[in-house]
């Protein structure tokens, strides 16, 4: 669930996390501000959190992430309910965080979405790690086809 506090505005959001590593205002700010930039933001950093789009809070709560700084990122199911193209916007988003040097570690279903941006996967089922390795080895594992791609996904490799 994208959590936000909805009565301040965007720029606001992420100050909170840009004070983790600050305790001035200014300086908040100014990260706030780049990290909207780089998000696909900065047009809406007045705008109340509540005025945001879905797909624009979920952007919304990685950039306040990234005004902490971080060195891991943990997005769990970010790319969830988004259409085609916000999910592409989604996979840019984070292929752009990657280059900044952030290791991102992804929960997410959505194989097609996911497969493409990682060095590594693991694949659960029911709780129980099913598949581990390269991704191009991930999808044409049995039991991940089983689980997750079904008959139509191993008629196409066959």
């Amino acid at each position: 669930m994208v959590k936000s506090f909805e009565t301040m505005s965007v720029v606001e959001n992420v100050m909170v996390g840009a004070f983790a590593r600050t305790a001035s205002a200014r300086e908040a700010r100014e990260k706030a501000r780049g990290v909207l930039e780089f998000t696909g933001l900065g047009a809406r950093e007045n705008a109340m959190a509540q005025e945001l789009t879905p797909p624009e809070k979920r952007r919304l709560e990685v950039a306040r992430a990234l005004a902490t700084e971080p060195k891991l990122l943990l997005l769990d199911e970010a790319m969830t309910g988004l259409t085609p193209a916000e999910a592409r916007q989604g996979v840019e988003l984070v292929r752009s965080i990657r280059e900044r040097g952030v290791t991102v570690v992804m929960v997410e279903h959505v194989m097609e979405i996911v497969m493409p941006l990682v060095d590594r996967a693991i694949v659960l089922d029911l709780g129980r790690v099913i598949a581990e390795g390269k991704p191009a080895d991930i999808v044409r594992d049995e039991s991940v086809i089983t689980a997750y791609l079904g008959e139509r996904h191993r008629a196409r490799d066959a």
